[in-house]
């Protein structure tokens, strides 16, 4: 006979037949019944079973609740049972948010990040920090109830089980991950970042600083990193209205000094009025000698002195083009200093953030890529090296590859200054995939890259908008390669047969996550999309959805260990044999292939990428560990 059960935590409690009955009787209320009685009977029912199959051993909570469902069917109380079915995945679900959240928050609240994977997930987040462990406090309780309430069960399965990482899983519901950000458009006219209006900046200042806003504004409607993907292009622009600016006050300054006491500036003025209205003239840091000679003529009928004229005109030109470089190099300074201090969502990071520069070769543009080199070289305020932005560096035969480009002393300082500081990197426009899409004259088509190494420039979506600009990642989620490696040892058949199983799995996970995203309106993205930051978010209204538009970007799927899988599979990694390497190749063009075909299949952009894991190794490592030993 039954005296003891165990409970889910190990321990044995006395065996109570009442709360079978009880439990039996809720579920007929919640169906409509009454009668105690009759769940009363059922229950010794149940206990006779109970009884007759645990003889010399104590049956679980699970077991008994096992044996009530059965015995509410073979009965013929299906509304009860069903009844019953429910609340008991009810308090289940009641259970796991009372035990395995409450022991992460255990962990975050008394762990350091050292033994904690989820306090370090993110490069530029502070897991030790009061902010970033309230980040995280929201983090995880998101996290569990998109596991408990929103995901697909199989899809929740894989994650958990570390078959699969589903990246960003706490923004499931909320919104997408990166975005290349078109500051030339951006600040053109001014643009708002939700909590005021900011007018298009007139200076080198104004344009690094707005800048970093755009940067900390799109991080906040987004959960992944924000790239620049023209940034000496769009700086550029800050750098010639500095140097007309400059040119313009050491004019007015050097005749006022030669002159003397008579106040010539209205009069100044009103001729570098003129000449921009009625002749499209400017100083430039380029070849000023058409300018110069139309202003010289007007100076003349205003000073009548050639020679001062000359003699000023030298002055401002040399002083405006000194003081525009310094000025330019300060905001270079202050933009990198600003984006490893300013802070995004609530103070508890800063943003996450990459600019792609290199193929300006105009005076401006080259000024911009020396001053932000130089800036990085010297670091931050006691010498450190920054980690923000991630600086990608365009390399392009014709314009910075060979000694004979225009920008190739800017390569050059470029390698100098990332063997100290690691940073930039390198991107190259004439590899074959970059190439196909280059077209001279057109910044959007030259790739740029996010801080996390994703790439986004393909469209199967719409082929004719094949460029970077506006465009990014919607979601990721990573295959667990060594698993499959460890799992299936020597037989390629067999991994193979489960790879693309767990590609199936994945493919239908990121379309079920695409369908959340899809659903949101424009009113949701203030800045991504209220601001015309996505491609084609202009064009639509603060209520419409953001369905289509949504489909420039691209799903993702990433792999892990690949080397570690090779190991598995047949005792070597790509670095140790060509039979593996082959081998690994095949297997990476095998999931590209699949994505491709995915693609075509749902006229959507499928992408592989292989998996920035900061978090996500030691998660797999650890729950490999367990499964398989060390």
């Amino acid at each position: 006979m039954i005296t003891k059960i165990k409970k889910r935590d190990g321990r044995e409690v006395p065996f109570n037949i009442e709360k079978i009955a009880n439990a039996i009787y809720k579920a007929a209320q919640a169906a409509g019944g009454q009668n105690y009685d009759t769940a009363l009977s059922l229950a010794e029912e149940v206990t006779f079973i109970l009884n007759e199959r645990f003889k010399n051993t104590i049956p679980t909570v699970e077991e008994i609740q096992d044996t009530v469902e059965k015995v509410l069917i073979e009965n013929g109380h299906a509304k009860t049972a069903k009844e019953y079915i429910l609340y008991r995945a009810e308090r289940n679900r009641i259970r796991e948010m009372d035990t395995r959240l409450m022991r992460v928050f255990e962990d975050l609240t008394f762990k350091d990040a050292k033994e904690v994977d989820i306090k370090r997930e993110d490069a530029n987040i502070d897991g030790n920090t009061a902010m970033g462990t309230m980040l995280k406090y929201g983090s995880e309780s998101a996290k569990q109830f998109y596991d408990l309430f929103v995901l697909n069960p199989a899809h929740s399965k894989a994650h958990k089980s570390g078959d699969i990482h589903i990246h960003d899983l706490d923004f499931l519901t909320l919104t997408t991950t990166c975005c290349q950000i078109d500051i030339e458009k951006l600040f053109k006219g001014g643009f708002n970042t939700g909590h005021g209006y900011l007018r298009e900046p007139q200076k080198i200042e104004s344009y690094a600083a707005l800048a970093c806003i755009a940067i900390q504004s799109n991080q906040n409607d987004q959960h992944g990193g924000q790239s620049v993907p023209n940034f000496d292009y769009g700086m550029a622009l800050g750098v010639a209205k500095t140097y007309k600016r400059t040119y313009r006050e050491n004019l007015i300054k050097s005749i006022e000094l030669l002159i003397g006491e008579i106040d010539l500036e209205e009069n100044i003025n009103n001729i570098f009025e003129v000449l921009e209205n009625q002749y499209n003239l400017l100083p430039t840091l380029g070849d000023n000698t058409e300018y110069k000679e139309r202003e010289a003529e007007y100076l003349n009928e205003l000073l009548d002195n050639p020679e001062l004229v000359k003699k000023v005109q030298n002055f401002a030109e040399k002083n405006a083009y000194k003081d525009t470089d310094k000025r330019t190099y300060q905001a270079m300074k202050a933009l990198v200093h600003n984006l490893n201090t300013m802070h995004s969502r609530a103070g508890a990071q800063i943003p996450f953030s990459s600019i792609n520069y290199g193929t300006d070769t105009s005076l401006e543009g080259r000024m911009v890529i020396k001053n932000l080199l130089l800036a990085t070289d010297a670091g931050l305020g006691n010498g450190e090296t920054p980690i923000f932005p991630i600086q990608i560096f365009k390399v392009k035969e014709g314009i910075n590859y060979n000694p004979e480009d225009p920008n190739y002393d800017l390569f050059k300082l470029a390698c100098k200054v990332s063997a100290k500081r690691l940073f930039p990197n390198f991107s190259f426009i004439d590899a074959p995939y970059n190439l196909k899409y280059y077209k001279e004259g057109q910044p959007e088509t030259e790739i740029a890259y996010m801080g996390c190494r994703t790439r986004v420039i393909g469209n199967v979506y719409d082929k004719d908008r094949e460029i970077v600009n506006g465009r990014g990642n919607l979601s990721f989620t990573t295959i667990n390669l060594p698993r499959l490696g460890i799992k299936h040892s020597r037989d390629i058949d067999g991994f193979y047969r489960e790879l693309d199983q767990t590609i199936d799995l994945v493919i239908e996970q990121l379309l079920e996550r695409f369908e959340i995203q899809a659903s949101k309106k424009v009113h949701n993205f203030s800045f991504l999309m209220g601001q015309g930051i996505w491609m084609d978010s202009d064009t639509l209204g603060r209520d419409d959805e953001i369905r289509e538009i949504l489909k420039h970007g691209t799903l993702s799927i990433g792999f892990i260990g690949l080397a570690e899988c090779l190991k598995a599979l047949i005792g070597e990694h790509h670095g140790e044999s060509e039979k593996a390497q082959k081998l690994g190749l095949e297997i990476i063009g095998h999931m590209r292939d699949r994505l491709d075909e995915t693609s075509r299949q749902f006229n959507m952009n499928f992408t592989l990428l292989g998996t920035p894991a900061e978090g996500t190794a030691g998660r797999f490592v650890a729950m490999d560990r367990e499964l398989y030993g060390s």
